[in-house]
């Protein structure tokens, strides 16, 4: 099958590096895919055409804001591949009712926004897929697992860079401050004195930028720099995709803190498995049972709910206990969440 898929083409997107992940093993398994669009400098491994003639289906990924090719691409696009051969990945589980979750993080902003989105989705499709983990009652919803583990990814200890941190979070400050703030930073602050250097890499940590209000989304950007720089923790840029699983692996922990609206639908992104991929120790923010179900039993002794400071310090400290538990996981993700499966999961569902 010839999958065309339409997205904003992002260096750090973790959509793209699943999207490079889906065409190398497609050409394995004689399946070509590409995105549309020229070719990017900083997105090896994508390939990218402008040609949808050559392509049976289409699949519109949206992540993260509203995408959309100039009008003649469009019509091009829509021209060129019928309706009944076009899907949407809904990356960020927009399609739907407005959701808002602990009074904090949410799906829109208000109704209009999500009519917007709403009323795009149906202008380009009926067939929506929804990486989600829980059953979807609407039919024009399929659940299909888009993410998955790649183990040619692993970065093993004689491949690793030096660990130049203790504890590591790498992802953009979108919706994740009150979790920081009520979670993470007070069991910083009673550890401090025991652990070394803790940093952050991504977008937005350095403080709210200056359009944010304007947008209305000053919620989701806000952000306290002086509590980050009183616990002495180091702000880093965001690194492109083909080089988030080598930063993850310059520490000896990894925090994995999904954004709470997503982990409230129970919906998988690619670094639930990039974690996986790093030199590290992967500690993560997930509900115990949740965290079984994607990664089998060993995931549940990896979880953080309720003890952050004291999870942290015995991994510090009985390091080879928990890299078993990482090697526990990575065999478990290999058998249900390769990349083989997903291609034929995705293909199945494109048929």
């Amino acid at each position: 099958m010839n999958i065309l898929f339409v997205m904003e083409p992002r260096g750090n997107a973790g959509c793209t590096h699943a999207l490079a992940n889906y065409m190398r093993v497609g050409d394995a398994m004689g399946h070509r895919m590409a995105l549309f669009g020229d070719p990017q400098p900083d997105m090896p491994g994508v390939r990218l055409s402008k040609d949808p003639r050559n392509f049976g289906r289409i699949v519109y990924v949206f992540e993260s804001k509203l995408y959309r090719t100039n009008r003649l691409q469009e019509v091009t696009l829509l021209s060129a591949v019928p309706r009944e051969h076009r899907y949407i990945l809904d990356a960020d589980a927009k399609y739907g009712p407005m959701k808002v979750v602990q009074d904090y993080d949410r799906n829109y902003r208000n109704e209009a926004e999500r009519l917007e989105w709403i009323n795009y989705f149906d202008s380009l499709s009926d067939r929506i897929l929804q990486s989600t983990m829980v059953p979807v009652d609407d039919p024009r919803v399929t659940r299909l697992a888009f993410f998955g583990f790649d183990p040619a990814h692993v970065v093993r200890p004689c491949q690793a860079p030096a660990k130049d941190y203790d504890i590591l979070y790498v992802g953009h400050n979108w919706w994740r401050w009150k979790e920081v703030e009520q979670d993470l930073l007070p069991a910083f602050g009673r550890i401090r004195d025991q652990v070394g250097k803790i940093g952050f890499v991504g977008l937005w940590w350095d403080g709210v930028p200056h359009w944010a209000e304007e947008m209305g989304l000053g919620l989701a950007l806000q952000v306290d720099t002086d509590e980050l720089n009183r616990l002495r923790i180091q702000i880093e840029p965001p690194v492109p995709y083909t080089q988030v699983i080598e930063k993850m692996s310059s520490a000896k922990i990894n925090i994995f803190a999904p954004r709470p609206y997503l982990r409230h639908v129970k919906y998988l992104t690619q670094r639930y498995f990039e974690e996986f991929c790093a030199d590290t120790i992967p500690l993560l923010m997930l509900d115990p049972d949740f965290a079984e179900e994607v990664y089998g039993p060993a995931g549940r002794e990896l979880t953080l709910t309720g003890r952050v400071a004291e999870r942290i310090l015995d991994a510090l400290q009985r390091p080879k206990y928990y890299q078993e538990l990482v090697e526990d996981v990575r065999s478990h993700l290999m058998t249900e969440h390769s990349y083989d499966r997903r291609v034929q999961e995705l293909v199945t569902a494109l048929s």
